[in-house]
């Protein structure tokens, strides 16, 4: 398959080589120029651009964007215990936020239970432990689901905490089709950077596609995935990288969607996507542009899609928190707004600002509600959602959306070369691309040519003291307990055979989904569920072939 997003601009290169010279050369390796003017415009801008709402979607997926309501304000949060975490949800909320980000720790994120043996020393270290409904209960108690937005960074089994979530709100009277949200349980990025995988691809595909059908008929305005590009740019991935290789895994998913049986348009409306905002604002901007015309484009031609809605390209971005410093940590501050400044106005549906103190440890909760604000400074104190795309037809935005478009779109065909997405990644292909990526920016830090203000240059002799948030070790032994005590005083026999009904969905070709769920109900943990599929599907280990 090649990337049918062809480019005609005389000025794009026809293939994408990153640029070493003595000019100053952009994140995706094409080079800066001193002055833009009109003649760096592409020729054929009018159709490049469309009007706002409309395909190909290169200046907003909405006709109105800001104009009528600002981007939906989340902040990731979760750490230690759920109580803990629900009390930081109740603050932020309070404070103003629009949507819920769930952040869970290792071991949820791995399908193991907090007094698994594999589980020692990380539970409630990154994210909140949750390790069936009762920890699900407890980390939205209080909290009107038909009202909020949550989004769960979750992959691997991204499926199960939803089900958990949509459980919660059901003993609450809030039914699926009054829920929003996300799950991120976009899977092939995590053999590309990130590495929670549990399940080989094939069967992973098989779960995503079964999340998808039964989303559409049981949580219907639920996104039901979120494509993410953040993660390949915290390890190292440029803007054409992020680009490329994201929509690449969203054509992969598309695909098994379509191999399930699922019409695209019955499904590709509820497709998310999630994207890092970097400080270099100018190629943010183009970024964000070009990967929606490229989107728009792919799901037209490639895929037949019909509705409008399965063009659009909707993400959530998220601040960098790579470029994030401990040392002189506030000015941090600085970095988010900035970063969060070219999310906006690259267009985005939804923002997280990261706290100063993340390079550090978890947030505490002054910081939280600084990144909060920040977001609330661009949104109600400066003109940006005054009107539309503000940066259309500025030549140095419109040469650079055509630069990563024609970039983006040559990795697209490199990664295709290999017959799709998964054939790149057994092959290593992206992985060993943003490496060196990652490699090449490493070095200009080091020699100085890449400056890191307060790192590597304009250093202070010593920093003031400051005192992070910590999370307390015992919540291991009590998470422990708590589970010790749901086992003992569950129906066993109602766990085992809700189990034993997955299995038998998960060897044949059934939707998992629906067994899972009264597996869940009957107060099986997200452990036991997870162990049941890793007995079917077995898991999943680098050196292995799919």
């Amino acid at each position: 398959m090649r990337c049918a997003v062809s480019l005609t601009h005389q000025a794009v290169c026809a293939s994408y080589h990153p640029v070493m010279s003595d000019a100053r050369s952009s994140e995706s390796g094409f080079p800066i120029q001193g002055v833009y003017t009109a003649a760096d415009l592409p020729e054929d801008l009018d159709a490049r651009l469309g009007e706002p709402g409309e395909f190909p979607y290169t200046r907003g997926v909405y006709p109105t964007m800001y104009t009528s309501r600002p981007w939906t304000m989340r902040q990731y949060a979760g750490f230690g215990t759920a109580t803990e975490s629900n009390a930081r949800y109740h603050q932020l909320l309070r404070a103003g936020t629009m949507g819920l980000s769930v952040a869970f720790d290792l071991p949820t994120q791995m399908g193991y239970d907090s007094d698994d043996p594999i589980a020692h020393g990380e539970v409630g270290k990154v994210g909140v432990a949750i390790d069936s409904i009762e920890d699900m209960r407890t980390l939205f108690g209080g909290i009107p689901l038909d009202k909020v937005s949550t989004s769960m960074t979750i992959n691997a089994p991204g499926s199960v905490l939803l089900l958990l979530y949509q459980l919660v709100a059901e003993e609450n009277g809030v039914p699926g089709a009054a829920l929003n949200g996300t799950i991120q349980n976009d899977i092939l990025k995590e053999y590309i950077a990130r590495g929670t995988y549990i399940f080989p691809p094939k069967p992973s595909l098989r779960l995503v596609a079964d999340t998808f059908a039964y989303c559409r008929a049981e949580v219907p305005k639920w996104n039901t995935i979120s494509i993410s590009g953040y993660h390949m740019a915290e390890a190292g991935a440029s803007p054409a990288q992020e680009v490329a290789f994201t929509l690449a895994n969203g054509v992969e998913y598309v695909r098994a969607a379509l191999a399930a049986g699922l019409a695209v348009d019955d499904f590709a409306p509820r497709l998310s996507f999630f994207f890092v905002a970097r400080t270099t604002l100018l190629e943010e901007i183009a970024k964000f542009r070009a990967a929606r015309r490229i989107w728009a484009r792919l799901m037209r031609d490639e895929f037949g899609a019909k509705n409008p809605k399965s063009m659009m390209l909707r993400f959530h971005t998220q601040t960098a928190g790579v470029q994030l410093t401990a040392q002189q940590p506030e000015v941090n501050l600085v970095r988010v707004a900035v970063q969060g400044l070219g999310a906006v106005l690259g267009g985005t549906q939804s923002l997280h600002t990261n706290s100063f103190d993340e390079a550090i440890a978890l947030p505490t909760e002054k910081a939280a509600r600084l990144a909060l604000r920040t977001q609330q400074v661009l949104a109600y104190e400066t003109d940006l959602t005054a009107t539309v795309d503000p940066f259309a037809g500025s030549y140095v935005v419109e040469a650079m959306t055509a630069e990563v478009e024609a970039a983006a779109t040559e990795l697209m065909d490199r990664v295709f070369d290999h017959g799709s997405a998964v054939d790149a990644i057994e092959a290593g292909f992206q992985k060993r691309e943003i490496e060196q990526s990652a490699y090449r920016i490493a070095q200009e830090i080091d020699s100085g040519e890449r400056v890191v203000v307060g790192l590597n240059r304009f250093q202070i002799d010593e920093e003031e003291p400051y005192e992070p948030l910590r999370v307390d070790p015992a919540i291991e032994a009590a998470q422990g307990e708590r589970l010790a005590r749901l086992r003992a005083e569950r129906d066993s026999g109602a766990v085992e055979r809700a189990l034993a009904e997955l299995r038998a969905a998960a060897e044949g070709d059934a939707n998992v989904l629906y067994p899972m769920k009264e597996a869940l109900r009957a107060r099986a943990t997200v452990g036991e569920v997870c162990g049941t599929l890793r007995e079917v599907w077995g898991i999943y280990r680098p050196s292995d072939r799919f």
